[in-house]
C-alpha cells in the first residue's frame, strides 16, 4: 500500500507545478490522518493491555510522522534544493559585499578577548601610533604621537584605525606596566668621541630624575609581576653600550619613568647632560699645532 502512494505521489510530483505539490501535500496529509485514525481505532479495541496500548499508540504515531515528513521531503525536495541554492547565493554574495564588515567585527573580538589594550593605552600597528580614546565594535579612535617611532609628543591629529587591522598585523602596547613603564631612548656617539664620560654622566643624571619615585616603581612591578605570573623586571636606571655600525656607539638607556612623563624625563635628561658637557673628540695637540702654524 505504502510503495502504491508513494508511486502515486512520484506521478503527481513530476508534473513540477506549484498547485500539484500543494494537492500533493494535502492528500498526502489526509491520508496519515486516516491512517492515524484507523490505526488508534484498531490498537484501542485489539489490545487489552493499558501499557502495551499506550506503547503502540505512540510508535505508530511517530511512524506516520516520520512518514509524513519523508512524503513531503519527496514533493518538495526540487523546491527546497532550489530555495538552498538561491540562499547560499545569497549568503555568498552578502559576504562578498561586507567581507570588511565583517573583519572589523572579528578584529573587535579578538583585540577584546586577547585583552590587547585598553583606553589610555599607547598602541602601534603598522605605520599607526599613539594613545587610545576611543573604541567600539568597527574602530578605534587614537591620538597620534610622533613623528616617528622614538618621540613622544601628541602631534595633534586623530587617527581611525578599522579594527580589520587587528586580524592581520600585530599590536604593541607601550603602556603594558599601566602606571609606570620602563622607557628606553638612545643617544649615538662617534667611536672616537668620549662615550665613556657619557655613559657616567647619563647613568648620574638618570638616577638623579629617577630617584624620587623608584620604591613606588619597584612595588608597582612587583603587582604586575605577581598578578601576572612574571618575572619582576630590575627598575634600575641603566645605561648599555651598543655597537650598530663599524665606527659608530649607541648609549641605550633605560629608566623607570610614569607613564605620561617619558617624555618630560627623556628631555630633561638629555638637556642636562649635552648642555652642561662636551663629549666631542679632542684634537691632538701636535695637530692644533700643526694648523696653527700653516
Amino acid at each position: 500500500m505504502i510503495e502504491n502512494i508513494s508511486k502515486w505521489l512520484e506521478s503527481i510530483a513530476v508534473l513540477g507545478s506549484l498547485p500539484n505539490m500543494f494537492i500533493s501535500t494535502a492528500i498526502l496529509i489526509l491520508i496519515t490522518i486516516i491512517l492515524r485514525w484507523l490505526l488508534s481505532r484498531y490498537i484501542r479495541r485489539s489490545v487489552s493491555s493499558t501499557e502495551l496500548r499506550r506503547r503502540w499508540l505512540v510508535q505508530s504515531r511517530n511512524g506516520l510522522l516520520l512518514l509524513l515528513l519523508l512524503g513531503l521531503l519527496f514533493i518538495w525536495g526540487e523546491e527546497l534544493r532550489t530555495l538552498a541554492l538561491s540562499i547560499v547565493a545569497i549568503a555568498v554574495a552578502f559576504v562578498v559585499a561586507t567581507k570588511e564588515l565583517i573583519l572589523c567585527v572579528t578584529g573587535s573580538i579578538l583585540k577584546t578577548g586577547a585583552g590587547s589594550f585598553n583606553i589610555g593605552d599607547r598602541i602601534q600597528i603598522k605605520d599607526f601610533r599613539g594613545d587610545v580614546i576611543d573604541q567600539n565594535l568597527l574602530a578605534t579612535t587614537i591620538l597620534e604621537v610622533g613623528p616617528g617611532k622614538i618621540t613622544h609628543q601628541r602631534t595633534g591629529r586623530m587617527t581611525v584605525i578599522p579594527n580589520a587591522l587587528f586580524v592581520s598585523e600585530p599590536v604593541i602596547n607601550e603602556s603594558y606596566t599601566h602606571d609606570y613603564i620602563l622607557h628606553v631612548f638612545t643617544v649615538p656617539f662617534k667611536r672616537e668621541d668620549d662615550w665613556r664620560e657619557a655613559q657616567k654622566e647619563f647613568l648620574e643624571c638618570a638616577n638623579r630624575h629617577c630617584q624620587p619615585y623608584l620604591n613606588d616603581v619597584r612595588k608597582h612591578m612587583k603587582e604586575i609581576s605577581e598578578e601576572r605570573g612574571l618575572d619582576v623586571p630590575k627598575v634600575e636606571p641603566r645605561v648599555t653600550i651598543q655597537v650598530p655600525a663599524a665606527g659608530e656607539i649607541h648609549l641605550i638607556i633605560r629608566i623607570p619613568v610614569k607613564s605620561g612623563q617619558r617624555s618630560f624625563i627623556e628631555q630633561s635628561i638629555l638637556s642636562e647632560v649635552l648642555s652642561n658637557n662636551d663629549f666631542a673628540a679632542k684634537k691632538a695637540p701636535e695637530e692644533s699645532t700643526e694648523q696653527t702654524n700653516r
